[in-house]
């Protein structure tokens, strides 16, 4: 299979949360550091994770590349661009994840990867149906991002205006797309 980058994004102030939620530990282990070993397991390299607020007080983080986005507050469109422009030019594509999914597997990042071995241009998982994270972004899709990623909006819309690019990954039945936004939502978890 392909190597591809992986991306975490994890620079957002988690204002819902209280604060960043990259910080927030679930078993005792921060969610950016579970987002670093997913990617890493699920066969990407290098793994770069994009931080903001909250990026004086992240703990040691081996075997990731550290982006540092100061203009974090702009939204989770200009941290996907970010973390697309750290990327080496030798990356051919990168799986994106968000740091406050805890509960994705290696097994869908490695699907997603297979999608893109097979020809997939754009190779997003789904969920009962639904789209969701991993998502694997060729780098020939990167340039088209300009136009959809801005404020808090990702690549959903060029997902949605471009089908032709897409091909759906079911990855039911090796996690949950479930998200993190308040604490109250981590002990169901």
């Amino acid at each position: 299979m392909p190597v591809t980058a992986g991306l975490l994004l994890a620079a957002g102030a988690g204002r819902r949360y209280g604060r960043p939620k990259a910080l927030v530990e679930l078993d005792g282990v921060p969610l950016v550091r579970r987002g670093i070993t997913l990617l890493s397991d699920g066969g990407c390299r290098p793994v770069h994770v994009v931080l903001g607020a909250g990026a004086d007080q992240m703990p040691d983080l081996p075997g990731a590349v550290l982006v540092r986005h100061d203009r974090w507050f702009d939204g989770l469109g200009s941290s996907l661009l970010k973390g697309l422009a750290s990327l080496p030019a030798a990356a051919p594509a990168a799986v994106v994840v968000l740091v406050d999914q805890p509960l994705l597997s290696p097994i869908a990042v490695r699907r997603v990867r297979a999608a893109y071995a097979d020809g997939a241009v754009i190779a997003v998982a789904t969920y009962a149906g639904r789209r969701g994270h991993p998502i694997l972004l060729t780098r020939r899709t990167w340039p088209l991002l300009n136009g959809y990623a801005v404020g808090d909006r990702g690549a959903r819309d060029l997902l949605r205006d471009r089908p032709d690019l897409v091909v759906e990954v079911p990855c039911d039945d090796v996690g949950s797309p479930v998200d993190v936004d308040t604490p109250a939502d981590l002990p169901r978890i």
